[in-house]
């Protein structure tokens, strides 16, 4: 038995040893892309919380970020670009209120509209399916007919609980 206890802590510590490397070298290979993507599209910036923002002429010119993504996100960012009062009136529940400082869903995909018509769009939906969740839904309620407040309840009611708190978006009073 003892020979045994003694086999099963050294596995647990060669095991333990193991994932402390490997998260290290993922840590290293994510630092090495990261620096590799700053060099590879210098129109892009990179924020406090990892966030890529990149401008483009129009919210009609989708960033390059979203080349090699799926045609579905690529369709919900262009959504979301064409359907700003909408998204500006939606909380998103995946705690960018607190972690990005975003004041609604509109957030999660574009960071600022110039007065000049060019767009800084935000990479933080390409991370988050709650992001794309929300706005998807309720760009469909939109155009099924349900008005801003009803699709504000809507997506209140169904993500009240066992997500993160709400952007601090404001009750829409239309």
């Amino acid at each position: 038995m003892h020979k045994r206890s003694l086999f099963v802590l050294i596995m647990l510590v060669v095991s333990f040893i193991s994932v402390a490397c490997s998260n290290t070298n993922e840590e290293k290979v994510s630092k090495e892309t990261t620096s590799q993507t700053k060099k590879d599209h210098e129109q892009h910036s990179e924020v406090a919380s990892g966030d890529i923002r990149e401008e483009t002429t129009s919210n009609g010119v989708l960033p390059e970020f979203l080349k090699d993504k799926s045609e579905d996100m690529q369709v919900i960012y262009a959504d979301a670009a064409q359907n700003k009062e909408l998204l500006e009136n939606i909380p998103c529940y995946c705690g960018c209120g607190e972690s990005a400082g975003h004041k609604n869903n509109y957030d999660c995909f574009i960071y600022k509209n110039k007065e000049d018509g060019k767009v800084v769009w935000d990479d933080h939906g390409t991370k988050c399916g709650v992001c794309l969740e929300i706005a998807a839904q309720s760009v469909s309620d939109l155009k099924s007919g349900k008005s801003i407040k009803q699709i504000r309840q809507s997506i209140d009611e169904k993500y009240k609980s066992g997500y993160a708190k709400p952007t601090p978006t404001p009750t829409p009073e239309v």
